[in-house]
């Protein structure tokens, strides 16, 4: 293979990024990767890791900057935390820029980072705790669970809970080993606690939010994800929250999964079928969530509603 056909084979399974080891591996003298950044063919991303293909004036994506963290640390390095989660796909944390990768011992006490938005991390995960996610490095969605559990506040921490369950990553069985895998560490007690309220029918972090606030104003719905159907078995809907006896429904309202006008029109369907059958239908937003008092609230006066018309 020659020099050409090599730089594109590890290109191709990298994000179009390659290594300065790598390069010189592929042929590459060092005159050529400094003449190739010097005029702009190759782009810097981290240190000693190079972008080679697409528009150089645009950010790079964001998997691709992940990539570029990782490569440049070394083959012991791999994503953890919130990294590790964005990469399986595990949902319900703040929006941060930052890059969290670990390294081991004395390997992360000489590594050399430049990059604010990388933040290195001195931990030790044993063999079989780590696997590649799409080609990266990174803790398995297990033991990332645990360490974010450890370190997030309640409704973070119930949240991705909840999505890896939801996503089939964690199971009940799974997550009934955490607690020994905590025990004695640090916010191991209340982690335990995030445990016991999970629940993989959550079907986002806004229904996990909605969920918890109304176990807060004690008001807790007693079905999730609740099929209502008519007296011929006919599926009118499916509600988020559920309170079956006084017949109230909780929406969640996702901006991404309800913004659409295909999904507007379809969410005013259900909603007429399920009050045309006798339910109340409430709807929330993210904006909902972030007030204490506001759902339990509603839910309260909907469900004295609905009892004080069956009286």
């Amino acid at each position: 293979m020659d020099r050409a056909d090599l730089f594109r084979s590890i290109a191709a399974v990298q994000d179009d990024l390659i290594t300065r080891a790598q390069a010189l591996r592929a042929g590459f003298s060092r005159h050529d990767i400094d003449h190739l950044v010097a005029v702009g063919r190759w782009r810097p991303l981290a240190r000693a890791v190079y972008l080679t293909h697409g528009r150089f004036d645009e950010p790079p994506a964001r998997r691709c900057r992940i990539r570029a963290a990782v490569l440049s640390l070394g083959p012991q390095a791999h994503a953890v935390f919130d990294t590790a989660a964005e990469l399986h796909g595990i949902a319900g944390l703040p929006r941060r820029d930052e890059i969290h990768v670990a390294l081991p011992g004395r390997a992360a006490k000489l590594a050399r980072v430049s990059d604010p938005a990388i933040v290195l991390h001195q931990l030790e995960h044993p063999s079989g705790t780590v696997l590649r996610v799409n080609g990266i490095a990174a803790t398995t969605s297990r033991v990332t669970v645990t360490e974010l559990i450890l370190r997030e506040r309640r409704y973070p921490a119930v949240s991705v809970l909840d999505s890896a369950l939801s996503l089939g990553l964690l199971t009940t069985e799974c997550l009934a080993t955490i607690p020994t895998l905590i025990r004695g560490r640090r916010g191991a007690v209340a982690a335990r606690g995030y445990l016991a309220e999970a629940d993989g029918r959550a079907q986002s972090p806004l229904e996990t939010r909605a969920r918890l606030r109304c176990v807060d104003g004690r008001v807790p719905p007693d079905a999730l994800q609740l099929e209502v159907r008519d007296g011929d078995g006919y599926l009118l809907g499916i509600g988020d929250l559920g309170w079956r006896g006084p017949r109230v429904i909780a929406e969640a309202d996702g901006r991404d999964a309800h913004a659409s006008p295909a999904a507007v029109f379809a969410d005013r369907r259900r909603q007429n079928r399920l009050v045309n059958a006798g339910w109340t239908v409430l709807r929330f937003t993210w904006s909902d969530t972030l007030q204490p008092d506001y759902i339990p609230q509603t839910v309260r006066q909907a469900l004295a509603a609905a009892r004080s018309r069956r009286s």
